[in-house]
Order: C-alpha cells, then structure tokens, then sequence
C-alpha cells in the first residue's frame, strides 16, 4: 500500500511538472508565476505557501550560532523581486551567466519563509530551458544535490564579501561537469545501441544461408513490431544487397522468402 506521505508526493510532482512545462512556453514569466510555483511546490509543507514573507528572517551557521546572512526586510521584499524579474527579462548576459546571476540574488532576497532554494533552483532551470531545451532532462536541482554542501558554503562565501562571482562560477562549473557527462553517456549508449544493431544483423544474415520467411527472421531477432523490424532491418539489408528476396518480381508475395546473398554468407 502507498502511504499518504507518498501518495502526496506523487500528485505534487505531477503538479510541478505540468507547472514547469506551461511555464517554459511563457514569453516573459511574472512575479505573479513566481508565487504560483512555490505555492504548489510547499502547498502543506509551511505556512504561507505562494506569498512572500511577512517576517524578517536569516541564515544562521549550525556550527557557530553566528548569523550569516539577513534576508531583505519583509516590507522590501514584493519590490526587490519584481526589480530583480525586471532586470533578469531585460538582461543582455548570456542565459547560462543571466540564470546564475538570478539564482543567487534570489536566494540573497530570501522572499520565503521556507523553500527558497527550490524556488530559485527551478527558475534558474527555466530561464536555462527557454534557451536549450536540453536542461528540461538536467535540472538544476538534480545538478546541486550531489554538490549540496559546497553550493551553500558557496552562497555564504559570496554573501560575505558581497559579490556573486565565485556563485557563478561555482555553477557553471557545476553544468560543464553534467553536460560533459551526459555527452559521454550518451555516446557510450549509443554505441551500445549500434553494436546490438549489428550483432542482430549478423545472426540474420547467418540464418539466412538458407531461405528464410520474413516471420522467422523477425522472430529471430526478437524485434516486435512487424513495422519496425522492416524498416529497421529487412528493408535495409535488401537494399544494401546484403538479402535477396527469393521472388523479386513479386514482393508481396504470400511465398517470398530472404535469402543472404553470397558474399555475405558465413
């Protein structure tokens, strides 16, 4: 049985994914969006869920007790994060620096009581898909988890000297990292991919040393569909002359078998 814990997370997933995606096709997302977003992500999880803050809140250091960082003062808030939208629109920086520079001073305003990291972490994931689709597929949410610590010492270290730079380059470093990655992966399934191909070739033309009925060839490949397997395989091997049909005058014909043609007989 699902628990209602799961259950829960289960429709708010479903939820922040439909989200994400009517967000991605708005010309220009609004404070109004903003607000929207975080109240469906915290929806039950803390009070005031889709409304700014109406108290004053910080950053304290679990180690020292010490204060590391004030958010801005809650009446501040509403006009600090509609400037902040304003300039990131407007903003001539390329997206994979614009996005960086409004993930942080997001996080440096703190508009929520609670979820606040998620909220900018999705928008810097937005403003990077409405540039490359690509990172619909690599969130940045997914990027930051395995680096969870050094991203908020990160934050800190900017805080305290009041500036951005390290952030920026701590995240671009993060999704060179991801897309190199990804790239590799892709490439090795790829290539995984093709070698199954030609193995599956192969044993056809193997088979093949003797007329064969297109049903028993595709049953030997383990290809499913009939559709696929002709435009996949047979076709193809027919057309490089590597199959013969055993009637070539008539195609379709109920009788026709495939035959491998001589040099490729082993």
């Amino acid at each position: 049985m699902i628990n209602d814990l799961v259950k829960r997370y289960i429709i708010l997933f479903a939820y922040f994914h439909n989200l994400f995606k009517m967000l991605r096709f708005h010309a220009d997302c609004s404070v109004d969006d903003l607000l929207k977003a975080h109240g469906v992500m915290m929806r039950g999880l803390v009070d005031g869920a889709g409304y700014f803050r109406q108290k004053p809140v910080g950053v304290v250091d679990s180690k020292t007790g010490n204060v590391i960082h004030f958010g801005t003062l809650p009446a501040c808030v509403p006009d600090a994060i509609y400037n902040l939208m304003d300039r990131t629109q407007s903003s001539e920086l390329h997206p994979l620096v614009k996005s960086c520079v409004f993930h942080y001073e997001f996080e440096l305003i703190h508009p929520f009581l609670d979820g606040n990291g998620r909220c900018g972490r999705l928008w810097h994931t937005l403003i990077l898909s409405k540039w490359n689709s690509l990172f619909v597929w690599l969130p940045v949410e997914s990027m930051v988890y395995q680096n969870q610590q050094e991203y908020y010492d990160t934050i800190n270290k900017c805080n305290s000297v009041c500036d951005s730079t390290e952030f920026i380059e701590f995240m671009l470093d993060i999704i060179k990292s991801v897309l190199i990655e990804t790239k590799e992966t892709t490439c090795s399934k790829k290539t995984n991919r093709e070698q199954d191909k030609e193995q599956v070739i192969q044993k056809i033309l193997d088979y093949c040393n003797v007329p064969r009925t297109r049903n028993e060839i595709q049953n030997l490949s383990g290809i499913e569909g009939r559709k696929a397997f002709v435009s996949n395989y047979l076709k193809p091997l027919l057309e490089s002359g590597k199959l013969a049909m055993t009637i070539p005058d008539k195609p379709t014909s109920r009788n026709q078998k495939y035959i491998a043609a001589k040099g490729d007989k082993r």
